[in-house]
């Protein structure tokens, strides 16, 4: 169909939509008995606009139908909520082959201003979402919600009911784990069946029809659909979009003995992803390559990164390095994990960082990944034979009564330490240290964003000589648990208190509650703002601020300080 006939009939359709609805004589020519056969449609899981750029806009949306037929579906983006002053239109058609999902690309829009969109099939018309264009020139001010790891049976998604309140912001970052790949009866599920959020289908999802019903569920939940109307998503997966501990080639809940090949199930889990997120593609011939970014204007750069599926090389074992004797092979362990050979991101996403860090003359450039930046190191036995409570107890004493410290205390306290998590940035320190240097070097002002802990955390980010670059965020989980389900037993302040004082970059931990963050930048500062919600086990929750910090501009200045 022409650009002009397209048009045509969809200003056709829109004046037709002035007549009810339900009187129309819907017809369906082909698979579900021919001509006259009535249609019904509907819009179940929503509407969703993202990857906004300074003069356009993802528009996304799902027609469920009652054929299995081809659907023509309109579209159209006004200045207003009246649609009023429709500023563009057109028609798409989707069916089957895309899971009847709907992506346009909406352009000839002006930048840093609100619009409305909706969407319109056989005569019925979508919800209506709200959307935003990026700023150019000289910006004040953007103001991001970021969200992490949305577990469907592990509870409500109050939190995404808390963000859907808010009025003032500019784009929702979402860090990764926005499905969850597990069985009904797995992680996270034991209080799923009473409160109605049984993950669908049952069984762990491996293939495209599984990763698209998977999908359908999470989106049919209203606080996650009222989320999406209201802001447009920028998004990067993390693992579980996937399946646990994904790396390049393959992931630790993957077995290719009974799940087939990893690549063609990596392959099917993309597709799903694209078809189901408001996310443009830089490279339509490289579904694999979602690393991306947004510029606001002088203020802020935003790049969005893949440390998960791209690059990777696969995840370090401490159970790998423990001898016969039971004792630790610390220098193999050594040896492997600072190899500067070891790949997080991948040598053309590193190459491509260093072009946009190179280029960008903002104040601000902002990492948007999936895992904890920052050096987290613990005592090694705590790590390895989970002594945290002896190391608690140690860490409280020191920092109030260090006096009292025995020999032996202050032996244990003084021993060598590794990383607690070698999923994250801890376990690729050259990759890491190959991004520090690059900021430093470019004398930028940085901000990391990470997600997949379900904790929230902020720390300092220094290089291996420690010069301050700049911070980090680790923002909580939406729904999935968190430390408190490994230390039950233990007070979830006193578990944070004990971990800022035995991890040196550790500015600030809350271990045991659900939220998200709310980053703010202007020339002067970056702020993050750590909102949490009370329960997610009701959909009655009251929600409260918690921590709020923030870093200044300059070579001086880049790191964390109270508000």
């Amino acid at each position: 169909m022409s650009q002009s006939n397209s048009r045509r009939k969809f200003i056709r359709n829109f004046s037709l939509g002035t007549m009810a609805v339900s009187t129309l004589p819907l017809t369906a020519c082909g698979g579900d008995g021919g001509p006259n056969t009535t249609v019904q449609i509907s819009y179940a899981h929503g509407v969703a606009s993202g990857d906004p750029l300074s003069d356009r806009v993802i528009l996304w949306t799902r027609v469920t139908s009652s054929s299995t037929d081809d659907v023509e579906v309109g579209w159209t983006i006004a200045e207003d909520s009246a649609f009023a002053k429709v500023v563009n239109s057109g028609v798409v058609t989707t069916g089957a082959s895309k899971d009847f999902t709907v992506k346009v690309d909406a352009t000839g829009l002006a930048p840093n201003r609100n619009y409305y969109y909706r969407f319109r099939a056989h005569e019925v018309e979508s919800p209506v979402g709200r959307t935003k264009t990026l700023p150019v020139g000289s910006v004040a001010q953007a103001r991001f919600a970021v969200f992490s790891c949305s577990n469907y049976p592990a509870g409500y998604f109050n939190v995404y009911a808390e963000a859907a309140k808010m009025d003032d912001i500019d784009a929702a970052l979402h860090l990764g784990d926005y499905i969850y790949e597990y069985a009904a009866s797995g992680y996270a599920s034991a209080e799923a069946a009473a409160m109605g959020r049984v993950s669908q289908p049952a069984n762990e999802i491996i293939t495209l029809s599984d990763y698209r019903r998977r999908y359908a569920q999470y989106r049919s939940d209203t606080d996650l659909q009222a989320v999406h109307a209201r802001m447009p998503f920028i998004a990067v997966w993390d693992d579980h979009e996937l399946t646990n501990d994904t790396w390049r080639e393959g992931a630790e809940n993957h077995d290719p003995a009974t799940e087939g090949l990893f690549l063609a199930r990596k392959q099917m889990a993309i597709q799903a992803y694209h078809e189901w997120m408001p996310i443009r593609v830089p490279d339509a011939t490289k579904p694999d390559r979602i690393y991306r970014s947004f510029d606001f204007g002088n203020l802020l750069s935003l790049h969005m990164l893949d440390t998960r599926v791209i690059g990777r090389d696969k995840q370090l074992a401490y159970a790998s390095y423990v001898n016969a004797d039971k004792s630790f092979n610390t220098a193999a362990f050594t040896a492997d994990v600072s190899n500067p050979n070891r790949q997080l991101m991948g040598a053309e996403q590193v190459s491509w960082l260093q072009g946009q860090l190179s280029k960008s003359t903002a104040t601000w450039q902002m990492l948007g990944q999936q895992v904890l930046m920052a050096r987290m190191n613990l005592p090694a036995p705590m790590v390895l034979a989970g002594g945290y409570p002896t190391y608690l107890n140690l860490a409280i004493k020191a920092r109030n009564n260090p006096a009292s410290l025995t020999d032996a205390e202050r032996a244990q306290l003084a021993g060598p330490s590794v990383p607690y998590n070698l999923d994250a940035w801890d376990g690729y320190p050259a990759a890491r240290e190959t991004v520090l240097t690059m900021a430093k070097n470019l004398n930028k002002n940085l901000v990391v964003l990470a997600g997949d802990t379900h904790n929230a955390w902020a720390s300092d980010l220094a290089d291996v000589n420690g010069v301050a670059v700049g911070v980090e965020f680790g923002v909580p989980s939406v729904s999935s648990p968190g430390f408190e389900t490994y230390f039950p037993k233990e007070d979830p302040a006193t578990v944070a208190g004990g971990m800022e004082q035995l991890i040196g970059p550790l500015v600030y931990a809350e271990t045991a509650t659900r939220g998200f963050t709310i980053v703010t930048v202007t020339p002067t500062e970056t702020r993050a703002e750590y909102r949490y919600v009370n329960t997610i086990k009701s959909k009655t929750y009251t929600a409260t601020t918690g921590k709020v910090l923030r870093m200044l501009p300059g070579a001086g200045n880049r790191k964390l300080i109270a508000s």
